[in-house]
């Protein structure tokens, strides 16, 4: 790793253009897919040189990671709603989460470059999939604290459903996610295998 890809070395972002060249990436990736994308194709939208690219990114893997990152989603502090059910809407409805189209599209481009481009693929499960976890383990730990959570529910495999769900259904079967399959699937197959029975009952 170079100074230049840590990111501990620098800031994320280090101003406006560093966005716009970033959001652009986004733009090419959504469009072409990663195994397309080419550090041209995106100093053409940037309206930047490839020599700013490779000065600030060494890399099509570290540049479009970065790009990544400025979608990730808020502190799980800020999902704190009061309940397992509110926390989960919040977590995966409205902008830059599974209910926004440029964000599966994004997804859907970077699918094939999981399993064979071993850079970015490693960057994409510690940089950008890890804090998602952490993210959706902390959504459970309070919803554990507040007694909502039944004995023995294995976090880790619940947590996981709703985006499994979620992605089988748009990128093998052609349903994008909506609000209204969200809610049900957290309604329907998520708290029922997560909560205390006397819950379940007294939201019925």
């Amino acid at each position: 790793m170079t100074p230049a890809d840590d990111p501990q070395a620098r800031p994320r972002v280090t101003g406006d253009r560093e966005l716009e060249i970033l959001d652009a990436t986004i733009d090419v990736l959504a469009e072409v897919g990663y195994d397309r994308l080419t550090m041209d194709a995106v100093a053409s939208a940037a309206k930047a040189s490839k020599a700013t690219l490779y000065r600030l990114w060494s890399s099509k893997a570290t540049l479009v990671l970065e790009a990544l990152l400025v979608l990730k989603d808020p502190p799980a502090g800020e999902l704190d709603t009061g309940t397992l059910r509110g926390d989960l809407l919040a977590m995966h409805c409205g902008h830059g989460r599974l209910t926004d189209p440029r964000l599966m599209a994004v997804f859907s481009s970077i699918i094939t470059a999981l399993g064979h481009d071993e850079e970015f693929a490693s960057g994409f499960r510690e940089r950008f999939i890890g804090p998602k976890i952490a993210r959706s383990r902390e959504i459970y730990r309070r919803a554990a604290d507040r007694g909502e959570l039944r004995d023995g529910v294995d976090v880790d495999l619940v947590s996981g459903a709703l985006a499994g769900i979620m992605l089988h259904r748009e990128f093998l079967l052609g349903l994008p996610p909506t609000v209204e399959t969200i809610t049900d699937v957290i309604d329907q197959i998520i708290l029922p295998a997560a909560l205390r029975p006397t819950l379940l009952q007294e939201n019925a």
